[in-house]
């Protein structure tokens, strides 16, 4: 990403959430009003024309022409965040961390966060952003959310932590969308260290990309040209996983794999009826923080039924 500019692409995911957000209440999976404040003025007029067929129409054909698969993807991948994320909440989850969370509005519009802590964790140019939208646009930052800044690539987010006292023993939902594809393999290693300290029962929902669209584009459909542009934007991708070898890479970590899905599975989950090809290659994944000694606890709870003090 350019120095002095927030995310393009994180720019186009809010354009497809405040698309979706103009659909009839009965046709739309979600309802985003802050999404429109995070796009360019081009954008925001493509928005308001979007409600008239004619103009949809085109949007959408214009959209799947350059970036095949992007626009269900992404709002499929929306929808499926949104309620592994309530799912969370609802066993006990105490606080919701986002990673990289370029212009996720999750904090301000999913009515379940509004008493849950929600920390952000971005790029310094993407965060001021957000926070000066919040209080230019929507008068406040909520009280429940923190904005914290961080380079992935460069910086320590162990350090961050310490520096603003990060409560790593209350179960956490992590949400890491749309980052993992742009770091290195060293980066992403360490912030699953770092996300491995939370608390047993912590949630983490993140997404990456086939690493076969890095080795082999031509396989999918707009791989090659996607690539291509987004080398343009200067945000190309540098980093992705084999589905087959990640539930061994997240037990290192003591993180269970739960759900792998890919953005045709995810598309056919909440758009069953809309045929749209492309984006097989982004995936979205959840995974729970294990029991650092499970062998240890089953043993506790032998002892207790059985009345057994000296036990290992």
């Amino acid at each position: 990403m350019k120095a002095e500019k927030t995310s393009r692409t994180a720019q186009y995911m809010a354009f497809f959430r405040a698309l979706e957000t103009v659909q009839s209440k009965d046709d739309r999976l979600f309802s985003d009003p802050y999404a429109i404040h995070f796009i360019d003025s081009k954008l925001r007029f493509a928005t308001r024309l979007y409600q008239y067929l004619i103009v949809k129409k085109y949007i959408n054909n214009t959209i799947q022409k350059k970036i095949p698969g992007a626009l269900s993807s992404g709002i499929a991948r929306t929808k499926y965040i949104d309620d592994l994320l309530k799912n969370a909440i609802s066993k006990d989850v105490k606080q919701v961390i986002i990673l990289g969370a370029g212009f996720d509005t999750r904090a301000v519009r999913l009515d379940f966060l509004k008493d849950i802590p929600v920390i952000e964790i971005d790029h310094p140019n993407t965060s001021n952003f957000k926070a000066e939208v919040y209080k230019n646009r929507i008068a406040q930052i909520p009280h429940n959310i923190r904005f914290l800044q961080i380079d992935f690539n460069k910086q320590d987010l162990d350090q961050l932590a310490l520096e603003n006292n990060l409560d790593f023993s209350k179960p956490t939902a992590i949400i890491w969308e749309g980052v993992t594809n742009y770091l290195t393999e060293d980066a992403v290693k360490n912030t699953f260290s770092f996300i491995s300290k939370f608390a047993p029962n912590s949630h983490i929902i993140f997404t990456y990309v086939h690493k076969n669209i890095l080795l082999k584009p031509e396989s999918f459909l707009g791989g090659k040209k996607l690539l291509e542009d987004l080398e343009n934007l200067e945000e190309h991708w540098t980093f992705g996983f084999l589905p087959e070898e990640l539930p061994n890479y997240l037990n290192q970590f003591d993180i269970a794999l739960l759900e792998d899905l890919g953005a045709n599975e995810y598309r056919e989950k909440f758009l069953p009826n809309r045929s749209e090809n492309g984006y097989e290659f982004y995936r979205t994944a959840i995974g729970i923080k294990k029991i650092s000694h499970p062998l240890k606890n089953i043993q506790k709870v032998y002892n207790q039924q059985n009345n057994f003090t000296g036990f290992c």
